[in-house]
């Protein structure tokens, strides 16, 4: 059975991306990731040099996380093109924690027969914490039809898609968006995950005081 493809077609601002439930870290892991990317750092390894350096046991390279991540947007995105994947690093991860990968669609756009979908990512522990959050962009073809027209060296199905973003759609108004172009890299307000009490996002900012109070005369 071939795999299943992803088309922009069928994609809307503020779908979800199955979650990734990532097997709980251990030490064996951390050794197995070091010897695969070649990162020795004994705060990753050796469990008497991370407590010599104040650490109460060895942690996760971020990178091994931002792998994670990483699979979750190859997993969605079959017959995609990853154009752009970023992440922040925000809370260390130890042996015994569980890593689930999160995202979002968080942006669309298309014009002369090329089209992008943006996606805000982030990582939570088995507590709910935020561990890394982050954003990609991913290129599609429109539809199968447009897909078989360009291999067979035809020009692509143009169809020009205003940007559709999570920041003005209002049933996504309890969430934000962070985008960039992959013509001109243009960022935007930075983006977060959905706020919710059952996922762990980027921190909520505190609301803004009301309408100041007219001095007493």
């Amino acid at each position: 059975m071939p795999a299943r493809k992803l088309y922009f077609e069928s994609i809307r601002v503020g779908d979800e991306l199955p979650a990734l439930a990532k097997a709980p870290v251990d030490r064996v892991q951390l050794s197995r990731y070091a010897g695969a990317s070649g990162d020795y750092n004994p705060v990753h390894v050796d469990e008497v040099y991370a407590k010599s350096v104040g650490m109460p046991s060895v942690y996760a390279p971020g990178m091994l996380i931002m792998g994670m991540l990483g699979q979750l947007i190859s997993d969605w995105a079959r017959g995609g093109q990853l154009r752009r994947y970023g992440v922040r690093f925000i809370k260390m991860v130890w042996p015994g924690d569980t890593v689930v990968c999160k995202g979002r669609v968080s942006d669309r756009h298309g014009s002369g027969g090329r089209y992008f979908v943006e996606i805000d990512l982030w990582a939570e522990n088995q507590r709910g914490e935020l561990l890394m959050k982050g954003q990609s962009v991913i290129q599609l073809f429109y539809s199968l039809e447009d897909e078989n027209r360009q291999r067979a060296g035809q020009a692509p199905i143009v169809v020009e898609v205003p940007r559709e973003s999570i920041l003005t759609t209002p049933a996504q108004g309890n969430g934000e968006g962070e985008g960039a172009t992959e013509e001109t890299g243009a960022k935007k307000a930075p983006s977060s995950a959905k706020k919710s009490a059952k996922t762990a996002t980027a921190p909520t900012p505190a609301p803004m005081p009301g309408a100041a109070k007219k001095p007493k005369k």
